[in-house]
């Protein structure tokens, strides 16, 4: 066979996502104290803030969907943190350099950092729907929280992916995430509504996380509402999360295309 019937023979991009996406749950797998983790912190989440937030004005079913927010949104951006370490490594520069797409080896890492964020999430909606009784929505209704929270983990996870690919070290991207993740998080509407026509409330509206939980609240806690609050419709949720989620795509896909000193390394 000739050297350019190989060249341009179309190269299988399926195969090559599902194996980088399943490469992060077997990674992820392995790790005892990741694993131990994953499955401690929606149990301990759902333990505290079930009572905790018993007292607050506001009731625990307003917060829920907020608190679903932080684990998609501390998972994700965590989860990709193994893009550091794979390049460091050498693991991304024999990807690169081999006749699959950039796009695919983006989209499966970014589908494997998103399913473990979505798992996780997924422990903390079940004991919250199974338990508390201030959560009962209908099997629709979570089901299609379901899918709005996968939408969410796909939108942060390529976020986390862009920023830890201009990143060099894990210590420089823990210090970027910890400026970028609180405001993201407590600018989101999860746990004080925007009442006020102030700056607070413009920069929770241009928040594309803000979209997501008043999603996940109008699909488990529709009651849950604050007079005055702001409270985007469903259709705006929808399309606001889901353009988040192909722009971080499309801007991990343009930053991994584009030279760096990392491919060098």
């Amino acid at each position: 066979m000739s050297s350019e019937t190989l060249s341009t023979r179309p190269v299988p991009v399926l195969p090559a996502i599902v194996t980088l996406a399943w490469r992060e749950l077997v990674r992820f797998c392995r790790q005892r104290t990741r694993v131990f983790g994953a499955l401690g912190q929606p149990i301990i989440f759902w333990l505290m803030f079930s009572q905790g937030f018993q007292s607050v004005d506001l009731g625990y079913a307003f917060q829920f969907p907020g608190i679903l927010a932080m684990i998609l949104l501390f998972t994700a951006i965590f989860t990709t943190i193994s893009i550091i370490e794979d390049r460091n490594e050498g693991f991304l520069q024999g990807v690169l350099v081999s006749p699959v797409p950039r796009w695919a080896m983006v989209l499966g890492k970014i589908v494997g950092g998103a399913v473990i964020a979505w798992l996780q999430a997924m422990i903390f909606l079940l004991l919250g729907w199974l338990t508390i009784a201030e959560i009962h929505p209908s099997i629709t209704s979570v089901l299609a929280a379901m899918l709005l929270m996968m939408v969410m983990a796909i939108a942060l996870t390529g976020l986390g992916f862009y920023l830890a690919w201009r990143t060099d070290s894990s210590q420089g991207y823990h210090a970027m995430m910890s400026v970028l993740l609180f405001p993201m998080w407590l600018l989101s509407g999860s746990f004080f509504p925007a009442t006020s026509d102030s700056l607070i409330r413009y920069l929770v509206m241009v928040n594309p996380l803000t979209y997501g939980v008043a999603g996940l609240r109008h699909y488990l806690a529709p009651e849950a509402t604050i007079e005055g609050g702001w409270l985007p419709s469903l259709g705006l949720c929808w399309a606001i999360s889901l353009a988040f989620a192909v722009a971080m795509i499309v801007a991990s896909t343009r930053v991994v295309e584009t030279r760096t000193k990392g491919d060098l390394k």
